[in-house]
């Protein structure tokens, strides 16, 4: 796993598609990809919402390619929807109800 940081948040605003979303916890993560022997560390950031509970995975190929993988709330939503909602979402360390859990 590598000791690549976050990435920068983005400015904060209303996200379509959820209702009052609020960034709870953003964690590194480890991630297995199809045709790959090792496993890869991600950034997983836990959302709640009126809808329910949901998290985004951001994934980092290579410097190049990136991808999003939703769950809960986020389940089916486009490339493009969840790396806007991430970016919006994404918690900055001053926020005081955020936690960042970092593995090993």
């Amino acid at each position: 796993m590598s000791d690549a940081r976050p990435p920068e948040s983005g400015s904060p605003g209303l996200v379509a598609g959820v209702t009052n979303p609020r960034a709870l916890v953003l964690e590194r993560f480890p991630i297995g990809l199809r045709g790959e022997s090792a496993i890869q560390s991600a950034w997983r950031l836990s959302v709640a919402s009126d809808e329910g509970p949901g998290a985004i995975t951001r994934v980092e190929i290579s410097q190049e390619e990136t991808f999003y993988r939703g769950e809960g709330a986020f389940l089916g939503w486009r490339q493009e929807q969840m790396a806007a909602t991430y970016l919006a979402l994404l918690p900055k360390p001053e926020d005081d109800h955020f936690e960042m859990h970092q593995l090993g």
